[in-house]
């Protein structure tokens, strides 16, 4: 498959799958006919290259190549997968298919980012019904994981298959919604709780500004990490769902909510809620207010990828696909963004985080070895005794780091690393670490597994070979 993707329509949405398939190693392809939509989807990419790659602890792929198209034919020519993003207005998305299509590769995808109109819409006036499909994102694209997937009877499952297969190669999910829907899924939820926000600031209840910290010191949380019915489950107590249900099922019945009724969008009510936004959040341009929510964004899902669940889980699985380095000389055991949440009051990467890197090249030195999960599950591992780090120069977040190590000594119960931290050919910090193999059962030192110290063996006969790494072996302060 060509790894090329078509982008009809750059605004917010639009900008945002260009970003997130340029930042996963695709080529995009950008048509939209506003003069502007170059400087606005490169100020999307710039938010997107600060934040996204922060989000992993190995490198994320050599970014593609983008490129803008004056014709529509031009962009969508050879692409595997064509995303429309264009105005939320029906006739305007079918004409667009009609055009698209007769240019396009007949096996490319055709998703379009409709929060609203239902795919057997979309398909409806096309020459080949069976490529479109809903794949509806939530913004910032390049962050947010979830594209709802909407098909019909006329999307074969193989065709639906292939749809969600690459949405998960870029570090998404697919949620396949079961029956078509206006709305979907994850809108239905948003426009219940727009509309109930809408009666509570009309009736004077509450303020714009209010209604956010309920949401953001509240429930807000807790969904972002268990959504709403495990939630629930756990509010149930030890007596779980049924007893939730029984609890709280008769509020169903009582007059909490107006989700069937709309307040009158009247000019009062408009002004009222724009001059409560305003006092709220007017003191921020949309670029930092963007740049503030892809930082709390990151630093969220980050802690969620620390206990492997929800958003976090995704990211995981993502990167869990390892290459073996190269054995021939020294091995790079790290390479990877410095994230947002790294830096301290000085702009620069804190000391914390120096050692977390190197701890990283430690323990993905110990998996090359062969000291891995399962050979620890055995009741043998290493235990770091002694470290010294040196700090060179400035890290940055954003800086692509990556760790060289050396194996000074790999004999018996010992063994000896020294890392080289560099970003564009600097040297940016060394770590050094000693280390013994300890068994696990009588957490006394103990020998390796012979393959683990043959493998040592080999490494270490190829490093002895090499040139002595300036300041390995070196005490605290001595020059």
């Amino acid at each position: 498959m060509t790894k090329t993707a078509a982008i009809i329509g750059g605004g917010v949405i639009g900008g945002g799958w260009a970003a997130r398939f340029l930042l996963n190693g695709w080529d995009v392809r950008v048509f939209d006919p506003d003069p502007e939509a170059e400087r606005k989807i490169g100020e999307v990419l710039a938010n997107a290259r600060r934040s996204y790659p922060g989000l992993f602890d190995q490198g994320v792929p050599a970014e593609g190549t983008l490129t803008f198209h004056d014709a529509m034919s031009d962009a969508v020519e050879g692409a595997a997968w064509i995303q429309e993003s264009v105005p939320e207005r029906l006739e305007i998305k079918q004409k667009v298919y009609q055009t698209l299509q007769a240019a396009c590769d007949p096996n490319a995808v055709i998703g379009s980012s409709t929060s609203g109109f239902k795919p057997s819409e979309l398909q409806s006036c096309a020459t080949r019904p069976e490529q479109i499909v809903v794949c509806h994102p939530f913004n910032p694209v390049y962050l947010l994981p979830l594209v709802e997937v909407v098909g019909t009877d006329k999307n074969p499952p193989d065709f639906m298959d292939h749809v969600a297969a690459i949405i998960e190669s870029i570090a998404m999910h697919p949620l396949r919604v079961r029956k078509e829907i206006d709305a979907h899924i994850a809108d239905r939820f948003l426009e219940a709780v727009w509309r109930e926000a809408l009666w509570l600031v009309k009736d004077g209840i509450a303020s714009t500004e209010e209604i956010d910290n309920a949401i953001r010191y509240g429930f807000g949380i807790r969904w972002a990490q268990m959504g709403l019915f495990e939630t629930y489950r756990v509010a149930g107590g030890e007596a779980g769902m049924k007893h939730f249900m029984a609890q709280f099922g008769p509020a169903l019945k009582w007059p909490w909510t107006k989700l069937m009724d709309v307040p009158d969008f009247t000019d009062e009510l408009v002004d009222l809620i724009a001059g409560q936004s305003d006092e709220q959040s007017g003191m921020h341009s949309i670029r930092d207010l963007e740049r503030i929510r892809d930082n709390n964004l990151v630093a969220m899902m980050r802690a969620l990828k620390a206990q492997d669940w929800g958003a976090g889980a995704l990211l995981n699985k993502a990167e869990r696909a390892k290459t073996e380095p190269a054995l021939d000389g020294l091995v790079e055991t790290v390479r990877r963004v410095v994230p947002l949440d790294w830096t301290d009051y000085n702009g620069h990467m804190n000391e914390a985080r120096y050692l977390q890197a190197f701890g990283d090249a430690t323990d993905r030195f110990m998996e090359i070895i062969g000291c891995d999960a399962d050979y620890i599950a055995t009741g043998g591992s290493y235990f770091t005794a002694e470290t010294h780090i040196r700090h060179v120069d400035e890290v940055h977040a954003g800086d692509e780091i990556h760790i060289d190590t050396y194996l000074a000594v790999g004999e018996g119960k010992k063994m000896q690393l020294f890392h080289q931290m560099y970003a564009g050919g600097r040297l940016l910090a060394t770590g050094e670490h000693f280390l013994i193999h300890v068994s696990l059962q009588s957490r006394k030192p103990s020998e390796p597994a012979a393959a683990i110290l043959e493998k040592l063996g080999a490494i270490r006969a190829t490093h002895a070979a090499l040139p002595m790494p300036d300041g390995q072996g070196r005490a605290v302060g001595k020059k």
